[in-house]
């Protein structure tokens, strides 16, 4: 019997909320599966892509994970892994790094032997690409198999490729399609061969409510497959239901029944209740020990029902109060503040924005050509801004009670496998 831990979108480097803690959190909660697999002697943990959240990782980040490798590489417990779409780079990938510091397996056609089970992968594939593969592997003498691959696959709700044409169309028979991409864990049986994904090792977006955790998977007279949770950060989810008359106190009544030490608070107000300021309630959250607050009013108001008020004593109080007003998202505010109060230098916020809207906007492949043209134009770095618009990643595509920003659904760079250079030096990479 061959058993494993099959994770994956652990999104290391993701200062979520531009908080340093949820930085943190993302990269503890991979340590948190590895010693699980050391505590539990699994056979190997396979990861399904996106090991970091893009392809651009800080050294801290890059240093934390080698870290956390060398804790599975000193149990003789081997890590498999596949590209995913957020980590993608046009060259080498920073998967090879750790393979060539022997703490890695990036998994390829070729098959990778662990007890009597053979592991395939396969790197995002941008849909433009799609076609012209031909799922050709090498054959194998192991009693069982199993591809392990990055994208949205169908019959799961988002899918826009179809396991069963990957199963069918495979020179392998595999006994399960391993994946990463949709961060809503789930399993489908199709064309006799079990098709799982793991989730999210953290909550990449607020539409995320589920529990954390990954995938036990054991290869034995058949494949089976348990769910095994995480302890991460707790989400305190509120969700409002506004009566006519009902407004701000109704809404901090309902958020004050929480414990939000440390906590993540995400609100929602529905409803025919008064008008709130989505800052008054994140500050009230704040002011009882939470870690994040976002408030999300889904209720529409009529321009005629809007009343704006200035006062030209400060000016810079004035366009505040009236952005808090605007009941903007968190990631709203926070480009506002990048280009109206100069939260960073003059020099890098053209650089900042874009990180930002890049975010926003990464779903939307015409919107994201403008802005890499009008950032381009403003740094005169006709090479600064070097992504490709085919794929995606999300779990459940948009995320409502958040923003764009903070949702799991950006596309990947359209060479998401390595270019046959494997071998590089740190220099190449850092």
């Amino acid at each position: 019997m061959t058993r494993v831990i099959h994770t994956g979108d652990t999104h290391i480097g993701y200062q979520q909320y531009h908080v340093p803690e949820r930085r943190q959190d993302f990269l503890g909660a991979f340590r948190a599966v590895v010693r699980d697999a050391v505590d539990d002697d699994v056979a190997a943990v396979v990861h399904a892509g996106d090991l970091f959240h893009d392809r651009r990782p800080t050294l801290s980040d890059i240093m934390g994970t080698l870290d956390v490798l060398e804790e599975l590489d000193e149990a003789d417990i081997p890590f498999l892994a596949v590209v995913g779409n957020h980590e993608a780079k046009r060259d080498a990938q920073w998967l090879d790094l750790y393979a060539s510091l022997g703490l890695a397996s990036r998994l390829d056609d070729e098959p990778t032997l662990v007890g009597d089970t053979a592991f395939y992968g396969l790197d995002f594939v941008p849909r433009s690409k799609r076609e012209a593969l031909d799922y050709d592997f090498a054959p194998h003498d192991a009693d069982h198999a199993a591809l392990v691959t990055h994208g949205l696959f169908q019959p799961f709700d988002h899918g826009d490729w179809d396991a069963a044409e990957v199963l069918t169309g495979s020179s392998v028979e595999f006994d399960a399609l391993l994946l990463g991409d949709n961060h809503k864990p789930g399993k489908q049986e199709v064309e006799d061969a079990w098709v799982t994904y793991c989730g999210s090792t953290e909550r990449a977006s607020a539409s995320e409510r589920e529990d954390r955790g990954y995938n036990i998977v054991s290869f034995d007279d058949e494949v089976r497959i348990t769910r095994r949770g995480l302890d991460t950060r707790e989400f305190v989810f509120v969700d409002v239901e506004l009566a006519p008359e009902e407004g701000v106190e109704r809404v901090r009544s309902q958020v004050g029944q929480y414990d939000l030490d440390d906590a993540v608070v995400v609100v929602s107000i529905d409803g025919d209740g008064d008008p709130i300021a989505p800052a008054s309630i994140e500050e009230y959250a704040l002011d009882r020990g939470a870690l994040v607050a976002r408030v999300t009013d889904h209720r529409e108001l009529a321009a005629d029902e809007r009343e704006t008020s200035v006062s030209f004593a400060d000016p810079d109080d004035a366009v505040a109060e009236r952005v808090r007003e605007l009941g903007l998202s968190g990631a709203a505010r926070d480009i506002d503040e990048t280009v109206r109060a100069s939260k960073v230098a003059d020099a890098n916020v053209a650089e900042t924005v874009e990180d930002r809207v890049r975010d926003l906007v990464e779903d939307e492949p015409e919107t994201l050509e403008a802005v890499d043209a009008a950032v381009t134009a403003e740094t005169d770095e006709p090479d600064a801004v070097t992504a490709e618009t085919d794929g995606g990643d999300t779990d459940d595509t948009t995320d409502t009670d958040d923003t764009a920003a903070e949702a799991d659904a950006t596309d990947g760079p359209d060479s998401p496998g390595g270019d046959g250079e494997d071998q590089s030096s740190m220099e190449e990479f850092l």
